[in-house]
């Protein structure tokens, strides 16, 4: 299953190759300040792949906590349709629910999600077993 997402101006956009056509996606509704505050819903498939296009100045960049993920925050809209972490030389991700344009509603099961008490090992070891393991960044013209 392709999936496609952009931030609202389309500054930054993505598509996901799933891997395969699954019955439900699987969001995770994180409760850490920063996803509360932006209605952060995530989803990732650890068989995937992920195509990230950015328009040449069009992504800034948000790190809090352990600095360990990288929300890539759209500089015209506000946006925040993609996260990133480096772990051992290999970029991981996660993308927005809410920011997919061709998934219907009914086929997302979200779920809470609480990550504040994980330590920066357990954080990075979940993210290698749960999150996009192949992620290519493109700089559109």
């Amino acid at each position: 299953m392709e999936i496609t997402g952009s931030c609202h101006c389309g500054d930054i956009s993505y598509t996901l190759d799933w891997g395969s056509d699954p019955e439900s996606i699987p969001a995770r509704a994180c409760d850490c300040s920063f996803c509360r505050k932006h209605g952060g819903l995530w989803t990732s498939s650890p068989t995937g792949a992920l195509e990230v296009r950015v328009r040449p100045g069009g992504a800034g960049d948000y790190r809090f906590g352990t600095g360990s993920a990288r929300f890539h925050v759209c500089r015209r809209c506000g946006a925040v349709p993609v996260v990133t972490s480096e772990i051992e030389g290999r970029t991981y991700a996660v993308v927005s629910v809410r920011a997919m344009d061709n998934v219907a509603p009914d086929r997302i099961q979200e779920a809470a999600a609480s990550f504040g008490e994980e330590d920066l090992a357990a954080r990075l070891a979940r993210r290698t077993r749960g999150w996009i393991p192949v992620v290519r960044f493109v700089e559109l013209p």
